[in-house]
């Protein structure tokens, strides 16, 4: 009797990590109001194209109801022009400042015990860095728990993001999936519970087809980490071809493009369960892969293409491998990763993504190969029309919420995408691949109003977005900190982002506090 025993593993593993995590209080710290209009602002729209402003931009309950061009940059602006402020409406007068679209994270898990990071402080690092969207990919706190933050976040009771939940597959599965009938009862009754798609890890082809097919018959989508365990028989381009939606991280996609073997050439001594073997060997795997603008890399890619196959690339949750100094002391460890997340980072044989048993130089050089040439294809798959969006999945290795999506970002940017490609990837691509496109995603009339707001052209440098903000030099020769987002407005709901900001710092320091712990170098106390 076959076991889809790699997805028991992952969910259990995953559920040891995030089971039970607190609640959100039930509360919302924005402020509502029956019209809100932001005067004088430059709106980068999401669509792609460039900068336009001074626009006034009227939103009504939680729509945007008008886009009115009120003048010229550097011309005062035409008073005729604006729209009237009604009785009880507010007004904020932003000139100089630049309006996006709100931020989608296609891979948000919503923290967990085992890094001792509740709800409430994860949400708020999401909000705060301009987050009103997440896709939360395996639900790793149980459906039903997801589910009721979501119904919270939905009627705006608490300060978080809209979320998608996405269940992993056979999770919460009375007996084990080893049949393609039983695969899809349990995604029948996964649908009829509200999840709104799943997460696979792999399983037998037979079973994958099935549930993958009978999933999106019922109208829900998908995305898959292609795990060691199951890609040698099933991998990315089979998921495309039976109707997934996204693939996450790029698991799956290097073992398509093999022409000279079939499986990964792991060392004789592997073990998955170590995972710094896991992942030392997985830093060597594009090399393996087909090479740039080949006959088979094209093929792959045209194949993909063809299907309107979403690429979901989560570089940042990987770029300690590739440099592991420069993000552990990322310099928001300090006032905003609790005591227990970055005791959950530090190494360890039992953590998940705490790897680092032996890390450095050959690693790192292996790594950072394997991201030029992994970069290579994202960028060319975006160049030929595909879409790519930006995830997160922070809270393992050394990256901490809202702050690892922002690198995420600055990643993009590193693989070839323009600044405004980045910032459509984190918002209209994201709302397309979720199904949302009419409602978020972009700046336009009748869409919901989730929009960031911030006194700098993010343009011009994304690290201006980080929490933390951006060193600058001013003209009185003094160091200042420049950007941080300034509002978050998520169903036309103000909330001010660098409030929630000092929030979670407050949330840090009372843990450091109660538990007497300061930043140190492991071993070197």
């Amino acid at each position: 009797m076959r076991l889809i025993t790699t997805v028991v593993a992952f969910v259990c593993m995953f559920s040891a990590v995030t089971a039970q995590v607190a609640k959100a209080p039930i509360k919302s710290e924005g402020e509502s109001y029956p019209q809100l209009i932001l005067r004088g602002v430059t709106m980068i729209n999401g669509t792609g194209a460039p900068p336009m402003g001074p626009v006034d931009i009227v939103i009504e309950k939680n729509k945007i109801v008008q886009i009115a061009n009120v003048g010229y940059p550097g011309v005062a602006i035409n008073n005729d022009r604006r729209p009237k402020l009604k009785e009880g409406g507010k007004e904020l007068n932003l000139e100089g400042h630049y309006v996006l679209p709100g931020f989608i994270d296609m891979h948000g898990h919503i923290g967990g015990s085992g890094q001792g990071a509740n709800a409430e402080y994860v949400f708020k690092l999401w909000m705060a860095h301009g987050i009103t969207t997440v896709r939360d990919p395996s639900c790793g706190n149980g459906l039903d728990w997801v589910l009721e933050e979501k119904k919270l976040s939905a009627a705006n009771k608490i300060t978080a993001p809209r979320i998608f939940a996405y269940t992993a597959f056979g999770q919460g599965s009375k007996q084990p999936i080893s049949t393609p009938e039983q695969a899809i009862a349990w995604v029948r009754e996964n649908a009829q519970k509200g999840a709104d798609g799943i997460k696979f890890f792999g399983a037998a082809p037979d079973i994958m087809d099935a549930a993958i097919r009978e999933n999106k018959k019922l109208g829900l989508r998908s995305c898959c980490h292609h795990a060691q365990m199951d890609v040698a028989r099933w991998n990315v381009v089979n998921s495309a071809k039976a109707g997934m939606t996204s693939m996450e991280h790029w698991y799956g996609l290097p073992e398509a493009l093999f022409t000279q073997q079939t499986i990964q050439q792991y060392p004789l001594s592997y073990n998955y369960s170590n995972e710094q073997h896991r992942f030392e060997e997985a830093g060597k795997l594009w090399k393996q892969a087909a090479a740039p603008y080949s006959d088979h890399w094209n093929k792959v890619m045209n194949e993909l293409l063809a299907l309107d196959f979403t690429l979901d690339p989560t570089f940042n949750i990987y770029e300690a491998n590739r440099d592991l100094q420069r993000v552990r002391r990322a310099e928001w460890h300090e006032d905003y990763t609790l005591p227990s997340l970055w005791k959950f980072y530090e190494p360890s044989r039992v953590s998940h993504g705490s790897y680092w048993h032996s890390w450095g130089t050959e690693q790192e050089v292996q790594w950072k190969e394997n991201y030029r040439l992994w970069m290579t294809f994202i960028n060319e798959y975006k160049n030929r029309g595909g879409r790519v969006t930006t995830g997160s999945d922070n809270g393992f290795i050394y990256q901490t919420y809202g702050f690892g999506y922002i690198r995420e970002l600055e990643l993009m940017r590193e693989a070839g995408f323009h600044p405004l490609e980045v910032i459509r990837s984190a918002t209209l691509y994201g709302a397309q691949a979720l199904g949302m496109e009419k409602e978020i995603g972009s700046i336009e009339t009748d869409k919901l109003a989730d929009l960031v707001v911030i006194d700098v052209n993010p343009l011009e440098n994304l690290q201006l977005l980080y929490g933390t903000g951006a060193v600058q030099l001013n003209a009185e020769n003094k160091v200042i900190r420049a950007g941080g987002v300034k509002f978050t407005i998520k169903d036309g709901i103000v909330y001010d982002s660098k409030k929630l900001l000092a929030d979670v710092k407050q949330m840090v320091l009372d843990e450091k506090k109660k538990t007497g712990w300061q930043l140190k170098q492991p071993g070197m106390e």
